[in-house]
C-alpha cells in the first residue's frame, strides 16, 4: 500500500500566480526530495492546479507538510488561493486522468 495525496488549489486573482509559483517550485522540490517521497508531480487540469504526490506512509507525507517550504506555502494559502485536498492508501496511484474527478468528488475544503 502507498499513501495517495491529491491536491487542487485556484488562484483568487491571476495577480497572484508569481506569488503562487514562487511557493509551489519550492514545494514541489521539497516534496520530491522528502523522504519517503515516491513520486510528485503537478498539472494543470480545468483551470486547477492539481498535485498527485505517492508516499510510502501517511506518516512520511506529515512530515513534508511541516517542513519549511510547504509550511511557508501554507501560512499565505488563504491570500492567494481556495483549494481541497485528499488523502488515502491504495495499492497503486490514480492515473492522470482521474485525479481531477476524486479529487472533485472527495477533497475537503481547506
Amino acid at each position: 500500500m502507498v499513501y495517495i495525496s491529491i491536491t487542487g488549489l485556484k488562484l483568487k486573482s491571476p495577480l497572484h500566480l508569481p506569488r503562487f509559483w514562487w511557493h509551489a517550485i519550492r514545494s514541489m522540490r521539497q516534496a520530491q526530495s522528502a523522504p519517503g517521497n515516491i513520486s510528485a508531480e503537478a498539472r494543470l487540469i480545468h483551470g486547477i492546479h492539481h498535485t498527485l504526490s505517492v508516499w510510502d506512509s501517511p506518516a512520511s507525507m506529515r512530515r513534508y507538510l511541516i517542513a519549511t517550504a510547504h509550511k511557508d506555502a501554507m501560512a499565505v494559502f488563504t491570500k492567494i488561493a481556495t483549494g481541497k485536498v485528499h488523502g488515502y492508501l491504495a495499492e497503486t496511484p490514480p492515473e492522470w486522468s482521474d485525479v481531477h474527478e476524486i479529487w472533485k468528488v472527495n477533497g475537503r475544503e481547506v
